[in-house]
């Protein structure tokens, strides 16, 4: 599933492409992606809408129009494509935004677990699926004591604390596992115990490991590419994840896998404690 600096690279390469077009007619060929309105009130709506920007939040992109806002989750292999609108398609493509200059912005969806919701301008922070996400991971606001606040009350490990999007958005099981290593914490550990010196050390990992894989176009484990079809890198950085008995690039001893928070996890056993 595309997290964070998946999704924002998505962003910023669609950008240049859609902002600024205007909608002629929208097309779905697979109606149990349009969670919110019902599909026909979904196509009226954004007939004769201009794309005036692109925003995120979380693992959500938020396509501001003129006074609606579409709101698209990728989940798991959703990718946005810009295309002729003649251009050929194939079947796993499910949604068509075709603009008056004869382009299109076309959803592709091989699994179908996208979802899509429209909302009047300035209602789309109020209602599900954005109204309890929590911190975003850059945002000045996720300050040391407040993520100190949040995990002293938390009895859950903290590999299920961090993948909780209602305390902070966008991070999943790469990036989570990327952050508890560089912190050097053990994900089984419950957030509770975690000292003043390991939240701070986990507050760190947490800007660090998001500004680093936003600047390597997220990582490409399996089928993820941005809007030009190019494959993040920083998958080449990475300490733990899909290193499953690999030499742990810290201390030497194999890397191990295991489950917590029913979610494959890599952790090095002498690396956190």
């Amino acid at each position: 599933m595309p997290e964070l600096p998946e999704v924002e690279t998505v962003r910023r390469t669609l950008l240049p492409l859609v902002v600024g077009k205007t909608i002629e007619r929208v097309k779905v060929h697979w109606e149990k992606i349009i969670q919110h309105p019902d599909v026909e009130t979904f196509c009226d709506r954004l007939q004769g809408q201009t794309i005036r920007d692109i925003q995120r939040r979380g693992k959500f992109l938020m396509f501001q129009l003129d006074n609606v806002v579409l709101v698209s989750h990728l989940r798991m292999e959703g990718r946005y494509i810009c295309e002729n609108e003649h251009a050929p398609f194939d079947r796993h493509t499910h949604i068509f935004f075709t603009f008056t200059d004869r382009t299109e912005l076309r959803y592709r969806d091989v699994r179908k677990f996208g979802t899509m919701h429209l909302f009047n301008k300035g209602d789309e922070l109020n209602a599900p699926p954005l109204s309890n996400i929590g911190r975003e991971p850059l945002d000045e606001q996720l300050t040391v004591s407040w993520l100190s606040d949040q995990l002293r009350r938390i009895k859950r490990t903290i590999k299920a604390t961090l993948l909780d999007q209602t305390i902070i958005a966008g991070l999943g099981n790469i990036y989570v596992d990327e952050v508890l290593f560089r912190s050097f914490i053990h994900p089984e550990r419950a957030a509770s115990t975690l000292t003043v010196q390991e939240v701070e050390a986990l507050h760190r990992a947490i800007i660090e490991t998001i500004r680093e894989a936003i600047e390597k176009g997220g990582s490409t484990v399996r089928t993820y590419v941005n809007t030009q079809g190019k494959s993040g890198t920083f998958q080449n950085e990475l300490y733990v994840y899909g290193r499953a008995n690999m030499p742990c690039r810290r201390c030497g001893n194999l890397i191990i896998k295991t489950v917590v928070a029913n979610r494959g996890t890599h952790y090095c056993e002498t690396c956190q404690k």
